[in-house]
């Protein structure tokens, strides 16, 4: 429910002014004439968005959150409670304190008589644009449980495949994150201690040691800038990415670096299969399921091309032949893509294909980080054995010349 100051004048001929709460500005123009002839001045109140204000937490609900409120749903709604009442209980039951203050406030409009897939839609982009679609086409069509419980297996698998790709790669960042700190406390305390003692005894360097005092005075005098340098390029990388060319252009990188390319790849096509596979399950159209499957892909260059197939459909062409033509998405999920069509199994096959790729993806992973871990390991044994041997042969030099 939105909130609306206005001006007024009553029945009776005399200035009123007022708050409404309404779904929008029509509807709380209609109630304002319940008892004002004319409303001479209506605005939206807009809410205080200051630092104090702001609710702590992640803006949209994970999907984990989803999956779970989902199964809630469907399960509130077989025993046959009426919506508003399900959407009250599901909030009560919620931990997420942003999740439960939305859910509050779209049980409030289901109260005042808007469905529950216009009441979700009003919350902003709160929800997801597959979670609100799949429930107007369950709404339309009488089966709004069976939605659910699609939304349910949806967001389940989204969260498992993206656990487990996170999992994995904890240990290779944690492994990098410890050596570079390692590497700066090396550089800026302990080695600057060890130059001390080499220059008071005066003693010929060996070349490995030379090569490392000179790497200290060079992090020494130039870490300020290495540190500005840093911070300026993670900021402008942000900054170019959130432009449409810059996202794009990042997303087909994403698609070409090696073995992660692979990955990123089979995730797309994931992603692609599953939420059509749904979306079509909820009764829309090939079209319609497009669009929504476009706006919900992480990867931007795959969205473009998602979005380019509706022309090709709407121009009668088939949607396997138009990802044949595209070549964005791995050849496997084109040709399943046309045999779904050919059969008129085209929900059932793409079922099953983003099965395939979410298993594909997890082993992907786990090959890969199998790869990477060793890799870390003797990158990171090579340079600490570096340092200490740098640090150590000129002692030894100096106890033999003793």
């Amino acid at each position: 429910m939105q909130t609306y100051r206005y001006r007024a004048i009553s029945k009776q001929g005399a200035k009123v002014n007022g708050v409404v709460e309404a779904q929008n500005e029509y509807d709380a123009v209609n109630r304002i004439k319940e008892h004002c002839d004319i409303v001479t001045d209506i605005r939206q109140v807009q809410e205080k968005s200051g630092l104090l204000t702001k609710e702590v937490g992640a803006k949209k609900p994970k999907a984990k959150a989803l999956s779970l409120m989902c199964s809630q749903f469907s399960v509130l709604l077989q025993s046959g409670l009426n919506i508003r009442r399900v959407v009250e209980t599901v909030a009560g039951q919620t931990t997420d304190k942003k999740l439960k203050k939305v859910l509050s406030k779209v049980a409030e409009d289901v109260g005042s008589g808007y469905s529950l897939a216009g009441s979700m839609e009003n919350q902003g982009d709160y929800f997801p644009v597959a979670l609100i679609e799949t429930v107007r086409a369950g709404e339309e069509s009488g089966a709004l449980e069976r939605s659910f419980e699609r939304l349910t297996t949806y967001y389940e698998n989204s969260y498992k495949t993206r656990a487990k790709v996170t999992n994995a790669l904890t240990y290779p960042i944690f492994v990098l994150l410890v050596a570079t700190v390692v590497m700066i406390i090396m550089m800026a305390k302990v080695i600057p201690t060890f130059l001390g003692i080499f220059g008071d005894l005066g003693a010929e360097l060996p070349l490995c040691t030379v090569m490392l005092i000179k790497m200290s005075h060079f992090f020494q005098k130039t870490w300020l800038l290495w540190l500005a340098l840093i911070a300026g390029g993670i900021l402008f990388w942000r900054i170019y990415c959130k432009s449409e060319q810059g996202a794009v252009r990042f997303s087909i990188l994403a698609l070409r670096l090696p073995v992660l390319g692979n990955i990123n790849r089979m995730n797309g096509a994931s992603q692609f299969a599953n939420t059509m596979s749904t979306l079509l399950a909820a009764g829309l159209g090939v079209g319609r399921a497009l669009n929504i499957t476009a706006r919900v892909l992480d990867n931007r260059y795959l969205s473009k091309c998602t979005d380019r197939f509706i022309m090709g459909v709407e121009a009668g062409k088939r949607l396997g032949d138009c990802m044949e033509e595209a070549e964005c998405y791995p050849r496997l999920l084109a040709e399943m893509t046309a045999v779904g069509e050919e059969t008129g199994t085209l929900e059932e096959t793409l079922t099953k294909i983003g099965r395939y790729f979410d298993g594909e993806v997890e082993t992907a992973t786990t090959k890969a980080i199998a790869l990477l871990e060793p890799t870390l390991l003797v990158v990171t044994a090579l340079i600490a054995g570096f340092i200490v041997i740098s640090l150590y042969l000129p002692m030894f030099s100096m106890y033999g010349a003793m």
